[in-house]
């Protein structure tokens, strides 16, 4: 990145946090009556850094699974215990000193990393799944308030904007993927009356490495809070196009986010594309018209370069050379935008989709391949998911455009139906 771009991102960074916290002088807000929420627990920022709450901070982790207080670094080595596995390292040094810093997740196993009572609110969660990284094999499932159905159901990594299996820096305000691959979401998730939060391994081999901190405070929290919920879909829009990044959502809350992971099966521009928001009852037409793909990612003529600012970013462009504006055939994007300034409010309903649209001297439909993750508040309850796809089909490649020439195969097509036995052809 230019670096005076980097510093110009760093600038207005600094200054929207700095912001957050600051009330105007001629706002209405609530007196300060321990609740936590006009002293800033559910405000952050650095302006409201200064303001004493009554919230209580908790954190946990496989050191404290539960986050109660004075009840952190508890366990004692013993490498006989199966639950206990990286603990042969601290036998010399006993309790205290680094006994279960990790968790294993063996293949198909479901790992609960938060259980706990409300009310409250998740401030920040940090999450490494081995050191390679594995996580479009592995679930995210939150719980809030002992619901059936979870509000957020995601896998992994495309929950913190990493597309495709494929690690890239991002350095957004509510969330950033450091070196190796670490995870970080700042997202503020409010609960009233319980949290749960499960890890489901679906990959066909153990994880040996878990690691995870979240960190939340304990305080009550506003009639006016909303729920946070994260929906992931896929499609190729050979079928399905418009490509819908979210359906049915029945209530009322404020859309804050997109994150699309997105495949071209063929050469050129791809995104001239409409995002649409249909509010409220809309049905043919929306009432939010974008004008192109690019153009909602705050980009123009094209994603020439990757960056990651604070709220918008194309962290990964996998495929084709990086001066490149278009891409190719077999390239691989990651493009986030987050509602944070402009949140996208509705009071009824709600239906989000994007146009796989391309440009070859006219607009041309594609037959492209795109998963998505979906961000929003909303009141509870909220109307069922689409039932989530298994690894297996999650992983299904798309298909290639055709030649779409009328009485031609293409050769990808074909199968091998009988052999001459003993002859070899094409060497």
């Amino acid at each position: 990145m230019n670096p005076i771009h980097y510093r110009n991102q760093l600038i207005a960074l600094a200054s929207m946090v700095a912001w957050q916290g600051v009330v105007p002088v001629n706002a209405q807000m609530p007196a300060n009556n321990g609740d936590g929420w006009a002293s800033g627990s559910l405000q952050p920022g650095l302006g409201g850094l200064p303001l004493i709450s009554d919230a209580r901070t908790r954190s946990i982790s496989a050191e404290n699974p539960t986050g109660e207080k004075g009840k952190g670094g508890m366990a004692v080595p013993n490498p006989a215990d199966p639950n206990l596995p990286h603990s042969a390292a601290a036998t010399e040094l006993g309790q205290g000193w680094k006994v279960r810093p990790f968790l294993r997740a063996k293949a198909g196993e479901t790992v609960t990393l938060m259980d706990v009572a409300g009310p409250g609110v998740i401030q920040h969660i940090w999450l490494v799944a081995d050191q390679g990284g594995r996580g479009q094999s592995c679930v995210l499932r939150f719980y809030w308030d002992d619901e059936e159905t979870p509000s957020i159901e995601t896998p992994v990594t495309d929950f913190f904007a990493v597309g495709h299996g494929k690690v890239a820096p991002v350095n957004s305000l509510p969330v950033m993927v450091n070196a190796g691959n670490a995870l970080n979401c700042f997202w503020p998730m409010p609960f009233r009356k319980h949290a749960k939060i499960t890890f489901t391994n679906e990959s066909k081999t153990d994880i040996d490495v878990l690691a995870y901190q979240i960190t939340y405070a304990e305080t009550p929290v506003p009639e006016n809070a909303g729920y946070f919920h994260a929906q992931w879909r896929h499609a190729n829009t050979a079928t399905q196009n418009p490509y819908v990044i979210l359906d049915g959502v029945k209530g009322q809350g404020q859309y804050v986010g997109t994150f699309l992971a997105w495949s071209q099966m063929s050469d050129g521009w791809f995104g001239e594309g409409e995002v649409k928001f249909y509010l409220d009852g809309d049905r043919d037409f929306p009432t939010i018209c974008g004008t192109g793909t690019e153009d909602y990612f705050l980009s123009s003529w094209g994603f020439p370069r990757v960056f990651s600012a604070p709220f918008v970013g194309v962290p990964l462009k996998d495929g084709c050379p990086e001066a490149e504006a278009n891409g190719r055939a077999g390239t691989k994007w990651s493009l986030y935008r987050w509602h944070i300034m402009d949140p996208i409010r509705f009071q009824q309903d709600l239906r989000v989709t994007v146009q796989a649209l391309g440009w070859a001297e006219k607009y041309r439909k594609l037959s492209d391949d795109v998963s998505s993750v979906a961000y929003w508040y909303q009141t509870e309850p909220h109307a069922p998911f689409p039932k989530l796809p298994s690894f297996d089909e999650r992983m299904k490649p798309g298909k290639a455009e055709t030649t779409g020439i009328k009485g031609v195969l293409e050769c990808e097509d074909l199968k091998v139906i009988g052999s001459t036995p003993g002859r070899v052809i094409g060497r």
